[in-house]
């Protein structure tokens, strides 16, 4: 195991939590371990606060002054996270880089999606004709139920954002060596994306060197959450490389198997996770789990997408190169107009004056 997975494993093997990179919301405090050792001078095992540090506490038996507890963040507590807002911020220097995902949401189109939501519309219309009829017949009636199929869509992007999120953190634990929470091993829907990805693994012979990490790119403003790097002899073989190259990974659990959208594209694998990973490999920089920052080594300009189905899985290559990250920073200038410049590009609406007026005749 590589000295970047094996940092993340060691940790987690001690019982540490992900953690956040700001004040955290609400739902998100359990993100922080309960308890850990205290930097300050006590050295002993000491309660988290909701902020990830320790605070002033009681010292060693014997000792006349308390322990500061420097009021440090602890482990993860430093890892930039991705904000609300689509920011991670850097702990340590207080940088705002904005998220790769959020670029790519906001700076290009998403074609498919309206095509996709049209057609999902249309299905739930169809399967609840009756209850359409019935509601039409009263104008409350009418709008109760346009609101609601309005929001089927968002209903399916959620479930399959749940199985998504279910099924990366499976991955996670499996990469890293830490026990999978109960309730996702528990479920069936889920065993067979384990199943598939743990035959991937045998198949490739994969060796992973990072999993979930925080990589990014200072001079160029982003970072982002990559899904995995891997060294994998086979494939390096099927591409001809050196057995040492180490590749980006990115796992995608939506579409189907082998399937093709009105484009020719392949159903839940699409163009954009190229672009993706180009960011991640042009990233200099990654966190380990204890909050060190750390340069990252090269990658190869071609990256692998693992397409998991409960059905079973295809591992597609990806071109991720300097030729898809200056795409990259091309939305990113479309996504920069649209959250800024596009507010003011027009103005109010003009109207003549009596001057104007006058001066016309």
């Amino acid at each position: 195991m590589s000295r970047l997975a094996a940092a993340a494993a060691e940790d987690l093997a001690e019982g540490l939590a992900d953690g956040a990179d700001e004040w955290p919301e609400p739902e998100d405090l359990a993100a922080f371990p309960e308890v850990y050792l205290c930097p300050g001078e006590c050295k002993n095992l000491q309660k988290v606060n909701k902020g990830g540090t320790i605070r002033k506490h009681k010292a060693n038996k014997g000792d006349v002054l308390p322990c500061t507890g420097s009021g440090a963040p602890i482990l993860t507590a430093r890892i930039p996270r991705r904000s609300k807002a689509g920011f991670y911020k850097d702990h340590v220097t207080g940088a705002m880089l904005r998220s790769v995902t959020t670029i790519l949401n906001q700076g290009s189109a998403h074609e498919a999606l309206v095509f996709w939501a049209a057609k999902v519309t249309a299905e739930t219309a169809m399967d609840n004709v009756i209850d359409m009829l019935a509601a039409s017949r009263t104008e409350e009636g009418r709008a109760e139920f346009i609101k609601w199929l309005k929001q089927e869509p968002n209903r399916r992007k959620d479930e399959r954002a749940d199985v998504g999120s279910a099924v990366h953190k499976l991955v996670e634990c499996k990469i890293l060596g830490e026990p999978a929470p109960v309730r996702l091993l528990a479920n069936p829907t889920l065993s067979p994306y384990l199943e598939h990805f743990n035959r991937w693994v045998d198949e490739w012979e994969i060796d992973f060197e990072a999993s979930e990490m925080v990589v990014a790119h200072y001079e160029d403003e982003y970072a982002g959450t990559l899904d995995y790097l891997f060294r994998s002899r086979r494939l390096a073989r099927k591409l001809r490389v050196p057995p040492d190259t180490i590749f980006p990974g990115d796992t995608k659990t939506g579409g189907t198997l082998n399937g093709q959208t009105y484009d020719g594209n392949v159903h839940g694998v699409y163009p954009e996770a190229g672009l993706q990973m180009s960011a991640y490999r042009k990233a200099p920089w990654g966190w380990l789990r204890d909050g060190e920052r750390i340069p990252l080594p090269p990658r190869h300009d071609v990256g692998m997408i693992l397409h998991l189905r409960p059905e079973g899985y295809n591992l597609y290559p990806a071109r991720c190169g300097d030729d898809m990250y200056e795409v990259f920073q091309s939305i990113r200038r479309v996504a920069e107009f649209n959250t800024g410049l596009a507010k003011n590009v027009i103005g109010e609406a003009l109207t003549l004056d009596d001057e104007t007026v006058e001066e016309a005749a």
